[in-house]
């Protein structure tokens, strides 16, 4: 794993449940500033359950997430983001 991948990570799980940020938060949060589409990238294909990456959303909206929008939606929800 590299830095970005790391650093990134490392601000996903330091979301608290009921919070989101935007993937241009974190990037800047993490150290890269700019690289909103990478944390994009990087978000869709984690399936490590440490990282919550449900609480990472769109500047304009939900966003997609890797096991549906629609249960990125219902976990918002549960957290009461939404």
């Amino acid at each position: 794993m590299n830095n970005f991948s790391e650093a990134v990570r490392d601000v996903v799980r330091a979301i608290p449940r009921g919070q989101v940020m935007t993937y241009g938060e974190v990037a800047k949060k993490a150290g890269f500033p700019g690289a909103a589409r990478a944390v994009g990238s990087l978000m869709a294909k984690n399936y490590d359950q440490s990282v919550p990456c449900h609480r990472v959303v769109r500047a304009d909206g939900v966003g997609e997430y890797n096991r549906g929008k629609q249960r990125k939606i219902e976990l918002l929800k549960e957290e009461g983001v939404y």
